[in-house]
């Protein structure tokens, strides 16, 4: 799945940024425009003690029992499980990855193996046997150190106390920063991570010998700091286009007063920002959401722009996915099938035994009994006569969103009360209801546009009424 490279956009917000105290990581998996995902419950102890790459090969022992888990894998395991991301029974969560690029100079000193642990299984040999994010990242980091890894990347970890982003630099080196409480950051596609304070084992982890390998290789342009970015990362026209006008709408969504000067191309944006209001669940579905409406750049208007960069959501996203957690009630696992802007984030809750059996569905071709189809259907549909038909879809997803801040509350308040099986069976019928209300609203609007287009048909003739 060479394809999955060069996409992805990720959002991380800390807890005293979100507007409800929650911790929030997110990312839109991009490779193909039609290529089913699935959604499953991994239960406690499911996996073997083996994991065996389809992609590279690599063998690895697993530690103990796995954790039961949440996951979106891909349709076919032909190609590897690509489960991308989950909350485990120990309330931890992982998303893997924002995929990056490393620079030639860093690359001739620690080559990328080509048979090492990659985004295929990252999730997989990690999430089911950790127990909270700064454990997660060092399983990971320790395994990229010593299996290596064939590409550089990214990935999200968080925990109900705090969120933390790791980075591949190389085939072996890493290093990662931990979210500020009252900080969010947002990423596409390039390295992120700049100084890094190698003292300061709070809010860094790293591959202990990264600063000798640095030094060692003459590779830190600039001696008087570790900017980790500047060092292992790249800054070149295809960034300029692809990568920081990503970054840069985000900083507009969330911190204009502070980035109103900033400009789409440039190489300085910070990877931390503080936001100038409190961030809920729907402003990070809106950012995963986003095609950089209300700017020249929207990739649906008519300027000279227009197609200029890169959106965040687009034809290509597989699924999208916010995981919500540290929140007064049970965390949450938010999934939007297909372009994230032309779906619904449905709720998810940590602890469900299972998902409804159309999100286990969906192949090639398409399938109208899985979930991943029945979204894309409704998409490719408003596509075709955009501006007539997009209202429609419009009103199906704001109905949406407030019923799922509706069903959230109503959960939250009868969960309390719960314990066991009966909170487990209880979480896992609210998430079944809403997912099946949802598939069916997107069914009923298929048929609706199906209906109206009827008469868009260029067979059409304005018949006299008298004939």
């Amino acid at each position: 799945m060479a394809n999955k490279l060069s996409a992805c956009t990720s959002i991380l917000i800390g807890k005293d940024a979100s507007i409800d105290g929650s911790i929030m990581i997110g990312r839109n998996e991009d490779a193909k425009a039609a290529w089913p995902k699935h959604m499953v419950v991994h239960p406690h102890g499911a996996l073997p003690h083996q994991f065996v790459s389809k992609e590279t090969k690599l063998a690895i022992d697993l530690p103990g029992e796995s954790a039961a888990y949440t996951a979106t894998p891909e349709w076919t395991s032909k190609y590897g499980l690509f489960e991308e991301d989950g909350i485990n029974e120990y309330h931890v969560a992982m998303s893997a990855t924002e995929s990056a690029y490393s620079n030639p100079l860093v690359l001739g000193a620690d080559p990328l193996v080509k048979k090492g642990l990659n985004e295929e299984g990252m999730v997989t040999v990690v999430l089911p046997f950790i127990k909270s994010a700064r454990e997660g990242v060092h399983r990971l980091g320790s395994l990229i150190a010593k299996y290596g890894t064939g590409e550089t990347n990214g990935v999200l970890f968080a925990d109900d106390k705090e969120a933390w982003y790791l980075e591949s630099g190389a085939g072996h080196y890493w290093v990662a920063q931990r979210i500020p409480d009252d900080c969010y950051a947002v990423v596409g596609n390039q390295l992120a991570i700049q100084e890094v304070d190698f003292t300061d084992s709070n809010n860094f982890m790293f591959h202990p010998d990264i600063q000798e390998f640095v030094e060692k290789n003459n590779l830190n342009p600039d001696p008087t700091c570790f900017n980790f970015r500047k060092i292992f990362g790249t800054a070149d026209r295809s960034d300029a286009i692809y990568s920081e006008p990503r970054v840069w709408i985000g900083h507009q969504m969330f911190s204009p007063q502070q980035a109103g000067n900033e400009h789409p191309e440039s190489t300085e944006l910070p990877f931390l920002m503080k936001p100038d209001r409190k961030l809920s669940i729907l402003d990070a579905q809106a950012y995963l959401s986003n095609h950089y409406q209300g700017t020249k750049f929207d990739l649906l208007g008519d300027t000279p722009e227009a197609h200029k960069y890169r959106p965040i959501s687009l034809a290509k996203t597989q699924e999208s996915h916010v995981l919500q957690m540290g929140r007064k009630g049970p965390d949450i696992h938010w999934l939007a099938m297909g372009v994230a802007n032309e779906s619904t984030y449905v709720p998810f809750f940590d602890g469900i035994t299972r998902v409804p059996i159309s999100y286990g569905r969906g192949k090639l071709p398409a399938q109208l009994n899985s979930a991943y189809w029945i979204f894309k259907h409704a998409s490719v549909l408003v596509d075709s006569h955009l501006h007539d038909f997009l209202p429609l879809l419009r009103d199906v997803q704001k109905e949406r969103q407030a019923a799922a801040m509706q069903l959230v509350k109503e959960t939250d308040a009868k969960a309390a009360g719960l314990t066991g099986v009966a909170l487990a069976d209880y979480l896992t019928g609210q998430s079944d209801k809403f997912a099946n209300e949802t598939l069916e609203k997107y069914r009923k609007l298929s048929l609706e546009l199906i209906t109206k287009m009827t008469d868009y048909c260029p067979l059409n003739f304005k018949t006299d009424e008298n004939l």
